[in-house]
C-alpha cells in the first residue's frame, strides 16, 4: 500500500480548478489509511500559486480600470469644457454628442464591453429603447453620437451626472407636467439639427427579464416632429455571474459598489438590434405599443 500511494503521488497532477481536485483526489485518497489520506486531499503548492495568480491578475485589471476611466473621465471633461465654447452655437450640440461617443468607446475598449450588432443605427431621428443600465449609454454612445433624454436625477449622480450635463443630455422632471412640453421643444432642437436622440420610455431600468409598460408621455415628441422613429432592443452577458444583479442597474442598487464590482469582471458583452426607422401613425399610446412590440420582438 505504501509503495502505490507513492506511486500516485509522483505521477498524479492535481487539476488546476479546486473543486474538480477535491473530488477526483478524494476518490484515490479514500482507500488510503487516514494519514496518507489527509496527506493526498490536503490542498497543493500548485492550486494555491494558480488561485493566488488569478485574484492577483483580477484584482489589478479591476484597479488599473477602475484609476483609467477615472482619470481620464476627468481629462475628457476638462476637454469638454475647453473646446466646446469655440464651436458656433448651431454646432454645439453635435460637438457634445461627439464627445461622448469618443469617450464611450475609450470607456468599452477599457472596461471590457464588447458590443455587436444586428441592424443600422440610425444616423438622426428618434430611437426608442429597453433600458437595463447606466451601460446602455456607453454602449449606444459608442456607435453613434446621439443626444440623450434622462430623469433629472442622473444629473446628481457622481461622475456619469457630470459626463452626462457635459455631453447635452436632456433631463426630464417626471414630476412636472408641463416637463413633457419642455422635452418636445428639447427634443425638436436637437433632431432638427441631424441628431439622433434616443429615449427610455420604461421611464426606469429593470432586470432584463421582461420589457415593463412605456410611460406614453415622452412620445409626445414623435407625434409632433412627425420624424422616422426606430426601436432598438439592448442585451448583456457575461461568462461568469448574473446579468441582472452585476450589469443590470435596478431595484435599490448604489453606483459606486455596483460600478466597483463590474471593473472586476473579464469582459461584458452587449447585443444591440435595431428596427428601420420610419415615420410612425396614431396617438403616442398606440405609438408605445407599437414601440414595445418591436423591442420585444428583436429580444433573443
Amino acid at each position: 500500500m505504501k509503495s502505490g500511494f507513492n506511486t500516485v503521488a509522483r505521477t498524479s497532477c492535481p487539476p488546476r480548478d479546486g473543486l474538480a481536485a477535491v473530488s477526483l483526489w478524494g476518490q484515490r485518497a479514500s482507500s488510503l489509511p487516514g494519514d496518507q489520506a489527509r496527506r493526498l486531499v490536503a490542498p497543493q503548492p500548485g492550486w494555491l500559486c494558480y488561485d493566488l495568480a488569478k485574484t492577483m491578475s483580477t484584482a489589478l485589471l479591476g484597479i488599473w480600470r477602475a484609476f483609467a476611466v477615472g482619470f481620464f473621465s476627468l481629462c475628457a471633461l476638462v476637454e469638454n469644457a475647453i473646446a466646446i465654447p469655440f464651436f458656433a452655437q448651431a454646432r454645439r450640440q453635435y460637438a457634445r454628442a461627439a464627445w461622448l461617443r469618443r469617450w464611450s468607446r475609450f470607456a468599452c475598449r477599457v472596461v471590457g464591453i464588447r458590443v455587436t450588432t444586428r441592424g443600422s443605427m440610425p444616423r438622426s431621428g428618434l430611437l426608442v429603447c429597453n433600458h437595463l443600465s447606466y451601460l446602455d449609454v456607453i454602449v449606444l454612445s459608442s456607435l453613434r453620437p446621439c443626444v440623450f433624454v434622462a430623469k433629472r436625477d442622473v444629473a446628481a449622480w457622481p461622475l456619469f451626472g457630470w459626463l452626462a450635463r457635459a455631453a447635452g443630455t436632456i433631463f426630464v422632471d417626471r414630476e412636472r407636467r408641463l416637463a413633457s412640453a419642455d422635452v418636445v421643444d428639447l427634443v425638436r432642437e436637437a433632431v432638427a439639427g441631424g441628431l439622433l436622440v434616443v429615449l427610455f420610455p420604461e421611464g426606469t431600468s429593470s432586470d432584463g427579464s421582461t420589457v415593463l409598460p412605456f410611460k406614453s408621455a415622452l412620445l409626445e415628441s414623435a407625434v409632433e416632429l412627425r420624424c422616422p422613429v426606430a426601436a432598438a432592443a439592448i442585451e448583456y452577458a457575461l461568462d461568469e455571474g448574473s446579468v441582472a444583479d452585476e450589469v443590470c442597474y435596478w431595484r435599490d442598487m448604489t453606483l459606486v459598489p455596483h460600478l466597483i464590482n463590474l471593473f472586476f469582471k473579464r469582459e461584458v458583452r452587449s447585443k444591440c438590434s435595431f428596427s428601420v426607422p420610419k415615420i410612425r401613425v396614431g396617438d403616442r399610446k398606440e405609438i408605445a405599443r407599437e414601440l414595445r412590440d418591436e423591442i420585444v420582438s428583436m429580444r433573443s
